[in-house]
């Protein structure tokens, strides 16, 4: 209130009574403080607070926790452009990392002007976190044989741990067998970078809170609210941390920490979650696998005017082989620069990056999935012919395929989809393609239409699956409820993203169904399995009865004539 006194404006008129208040006041002020905090020995218990100077403390409130979380990622993100800077093996640099100007944390910034077609950066494989990497470092450890090992959580596990051993290497004191074998002009650079990366907090936050960070009752909403279901992903999760957990990270604690030197969570479950989260947050699938890219992870999606980064060659002889990122707009210094993460649907985007873009709001996407149950008479029949006989790598029989609706498409689903549950629902009459002197063609034969009775049941198959879908996110709430609670702001985030989900999927479904109703009422008019055989022989034109033909040459006798039961 002294301060308020003192600097608020005031008229000429009352100048000097307000002259003489400011003296009263702060005379007051001083001798209320005296009081207070004990200054001549009068203290107040309920009031005192013996470890802080209010002095500082009336300046330092504010201002302490902007430093606390904002001042330590700034210092961090100018160590990392130093590091940046210093390294001669990244090229085509025209950026650098700093805070984004869209709402996200950071972001990569234009250091000069840029044209559309300009390689904004190129960073070489070998800074690149990747499987492979993974399963020689663990291999070398002596924790996984290099090439048995397959985990639940596939390449995004085995990089979630090179990343937490990224952290652990913080501390300046540990050390394994791996180390020495490492660039070590690269140590700055990955130092600085694993120290900049989001914290297990401002991943939980529930302002930017990544799904697999989320509360329980949260996930669980997102389970239901979605066909692509989030509890496959907790579930291959929990298999791998506990594995780890059991069989290496406890036994070795040396080579593992519990914690790392920012005090967060390292060869934890907590750590490996955190970890898994930020691989799934910043890895790109480029030149036939998964990357983590230092600094290249820092660029941020835009849905228009951005590419998807990219593989390329660069250096003096254009022959180092590595990540880049190339511009499709122009950009001045101090812009952002943006890539696109790729066609995804609404709940890729969501459980992969913590965010939904606006395109996938145009572009509805759910997932439908189909099984051949083990119950199936023919089952194993089915099966070989998954496994050696589609013309290409064998499939599972557990298969997954998106329906879209979008502008300018009618809804019509994957013919891989169609195809997959033809096969699926094979049986009865149709049963004998499944012989083997058809199980080169089956497959074949599964992309146009087998008979009336299949095409009805494969309808059918996928109706219901549409159907069951629907009614699991109406269980939680009707599309009417979902729009007001995605137009009412108070709500929490995860329940609007949930909502969100739950419409855009809601739409791409009801557009599968349209389709599948309108086609289901034409059966009788397709071309089936008998018809197109028939046609194949050349037996599919009616018989004329032309006798004087002589390339018939049937004399006075016709098929099906003289009373022989053929």
């Amino acid at each position: 209130y002294i301060y308020i006194y003192i600097y608020i404006p005031v008229s000429r008129t009352y100048l000097e009574l307000v002259h003489k208040m400011r003296v009263l006041c702060i005379i007051i002020g001083l001798i209320w403080i005296e009081v207070s905090f004990g200054f001549v020995g009068c203290a107040i218990p309920s009031f005192r607070r013996p470890s802080v100077d209010l002095r500082k403390s009336m300046f330092s409130v504010r201002s302490s926790r902007l430093f606390d979380q904002v001042a330590p990622a700034t210092q961090n993100i100018e160590a990392l452009n130093e590091a940046l800077e210093s390294m001669s093996q990244i090229k085509n640099v025209k950026c650098k990392v700093g805070h984004s100007s869209s709402g996200f944390r950071f972001g990569l910034i234009a250091t000069q002007n840029i044209r559309r077609g300009d390689t904004v950066i190129s960073v070489p494989n070998d800074f690149c976190l990747t499987g492979k990497k993974a399963r020689k470092v663990f291999s070398e450890l002596g924790c996984i044989n290099e090439k048995k090992y397959d985990g639940w959580t596939g390449d995004l596990g085995l990089i979630a741990l090179l990343l937490l051993r990224e952290r652990a290497k913080l501390d300046p004191s540990y050390d394994d067998s791996y180390v020495s074998k490492e660039d070590s002009s690269k140590k700055d650079l990955f130092r600085e970078w694993a120290s900049s990366l989001p914290s297990i907090a401002e991943l939980s936050d529930c302002d930017g809170a990544h799904p697999l960070m989320w509360n329980e009752d949260d996930q669980e909403i997102l389970q239901s609210s979605s066909t692509k279901k989030i509890y496959k992903v907790l579930d291959d999760f929990d298999e791998d941390a506990t594995w780890w957990q059991e069989k290496i990270w406890s036994k070795n604690r040396r080579l593992f920490p519990e914690k790392d030197n920012m005090n967060q969570p390292c060869f934890t479950i907590e750590g490996f979650k955190w970890a898994l989260a930020i691989s799934m947050s910043r890895t790109y699938f480029v030149d036939g696998e998964l990357k983590l890219c230092p600094i290249v992870d820092f660029a941020n999606h835009n849905d228009f005017d951005a590419f998807e980064v990219d593989a390329g060659f660069f250096g003096t002889f254009g022959t180092t082989a590595g990540v880049q990122i190339k511009a499709d707009k122009s950009y001045k210094p101090g812009e952002e620069v943006f890539v696109s993460y790729g066609p995804k649907s609404a709940a890729e985007y969501l459980i992969e990056h913590g965010f939904i873009p606006q395109s996938t709001k145009t572009t509805a996407v759910a997932e439908l999935t189909f099984e051949i149950e083990e119950s199936d008479r023919f089952f194993d029949d089915k099966l070989d012919v998954l496994e050696f006989e589609t013309g290409g790598s064998s499939l599972e029989p557990v298969q997954s395929f998106d329906v879209v609706s979008a502008p300018g498409r009618d809804g019509q689903p994957d013919p891989a989809l169609i195809q997959f549950v033809r096969l699926s629902e094979l049986g009865g009459k149709d049963a004998f393609l499944l012989e083997s002197i058809f199980r080169k063609e089956i497959w074949d034969f599964m992309a146009s239409p087998v008979s009336e009775n299949n095409e009805r049941a494969v309808f059918d198959t996928i109706l219901s699956t549409c159907a069951s879908s629907t009614n699991e996110m109406n269980e939680i709430s009707r599309e009417e409820e979902d729009n007001n609670m995605i137009e009412d702001e108070s709500m929490p985030k995860n329940q609007r993203s949930c909502a969100i989900i739950r419409n855009v999927e809601r739409r791409a479904i009801s557009t599968a169904e349209d389709y599948l109703t309108r086609e289901g009422e034409a059966l009788d008019l397709k071309e089936y399995y008998q018809e197109r055989r028939l046609k194949d022989l050349g037996l599919d034109s009616p018989w004329d009865g032309d006798e004087r033909n002589p390339d018939v040459g049937w004399g006075s006798r016709k098929p099906g004539d003289g009373g022989i039961d053929w």
